[in-house]
């Protein structure tokens, strides 16, 4: 951490007021030190997502940022967020929380990180708003383990507003620039955690996929001496005293393993292209999932691997990774994806009959483009 945000960070932990010497829950609310790792700790930290109605009356340690904080009397409500998980915890003037502590935990900035003990009750009604709807926690002691700005450049309820409901309602929303520019905060929400979380399981249920078809999976340099795939422009790098080339692809190594008898290999890696276009099917970098592998007697082998590991990949998503779908849906609303099992396949001249049929001039030799796919 850098010193002026050091700094920065224990005046604002010296600015919370410390318990009052008669108050008798002063034990159990406070700011931590910022250095911890003088004594182990034996504290098992719980999972928000893992706090369902099993778990009531259990006492348990919750770890997470201060979403948002509402004070009413003697009482504050908080909701707690790790990842795309939040659950409501409710601070209350009582035997374990006192006036001071209520009021402590009303005061910590948003997005703070904290510590929380504290009984998992259910609710007779569902809490809108959270991902754990049907209990909440109610507060025997909180700590502040690392203390937020208090005015932050970005608010996470207006980063995952939908546009068309910010428009119609009048509510805030955040550009892209401002995004870009607080790029870690952004990373915080719960859209910015679901997408990743996608992203990985795609990698995940590829690869699993694949092993279980007998695969290898492969790693491939990315800084070669040479272009590794025609048609695609290149990165030309300085490589100490000569230049070499940023990799398009993994193609000359998967072939070379095919050569070498390994039958089926797979790699997962960067992908990098010198192609200056502004469409979205033109990236610079990015991920690319490959296989090669080694036919019997007809290339119609290695489209099937390809369909069945395609038709996995999307069963999956849909099994093991509904959360994160919902949690995108709801910020960018779109029509569930549907596919076919086994997968649909046309033949060349099928394709050809669909296109001009639809009034498409199309010649026998001619390529097929991305409009032509998304028109079929």
């Amino acid at each position: 951490m850098p010193s002026a945000a050091r700094k920065s960070q224990e005046r604002d932990r010296a600015s919370m007021e410390p318990p009052p010497a008669d108050d008798y829950a002063k034990e159990r609310y406070g700011v931590l030190p910022l250095i911890q790792s003088q004594e182990k700790s034996d504290r098992v930290l719980v999972r928000i997502n893992d706090l369902t109605v099993e778990k009531t009356d259990e006492v348990v340690w919750v770890r997470g940022r201060i979403h948002t904080s509402r004070a009413k009397g003697k009482q504050c409500f908080l909701v707690l967020r790790q990842q795309q998980f939040n659950v409501q915890a409710l601070v209350a003037v009582g035997d374990h929380a006192s006036k001071q502590m209520v009021k402590f935990a009303a005061n910590i900035n948003k997005e703070s990180i904290v510590d929380v003990e504290g009984v998992v009750r259910k609710v007779h009604q569902k809490i809108g708003g959270c991902t754990q709807q049907d209990v909440e926690l109610h507060v025997q002691r909180i700590y502040v383990i690392s203390l937020a700005e208090p005015r932050l450049p970005l608010q996470l309820d207006d980063a995952v507003r939908a546009e068309v409901e910010g428009e119609e309602e009048g509510r805030a929303t955040v550009n892209q620039d401002t995004r870009l520019d607080n790029r870690v905060i952004d990373l915080r929400t719960c859209t910015s955690q679901a997408v990743f979380h996608l992203q990985s399981g795609i990698c995940q249920l590829f690869r699993e996929t694949l092993i279980h078809k007998g695969f290898v999976e492969i790693q491939t340099p990315k800084i070669i001496s040479a272009p590794s795939e025609g048609g695609a422009n290149v990165f030309t790098i300085s490589y100490f005293k000569s230049s070499a080339y940023l990799a398009q692809s993994p193609q000359l190594y998967k072939q070379m393993c095919i050569c070498a008898d390994f039958e089926k290999v797979f790699c997962i890696g960067p992908v990098f292209r010198a192609e200056d276009s502004n469409t979205h099917r033109h990236l610079t970098e990015f991920v690319g999932l490959d296989i090669e592998m080694a036919f019997n007697y007809h290339y119609h082998e290695v489209v099937d691997e390809i369909a069945d590991t395609l038709v996995q990949i999307f069963k999956g998503l849909q099994e093991r990774f509904q959360t994160e779908i919902l949690t995108v849906n709801k910020q960018f609303p779109c029509e569930p994806f549907k596919f076919l099992e086994p997968t649909l396949r046309l033949e060349y001249r099928e394709a050809l009959a669909m296109l001009r049929e639809a009034g498409v001039e199309m010649g026998d030799e001619d390529d097929l483009r991305y409009i032509h796919i998304v028109g079929m």
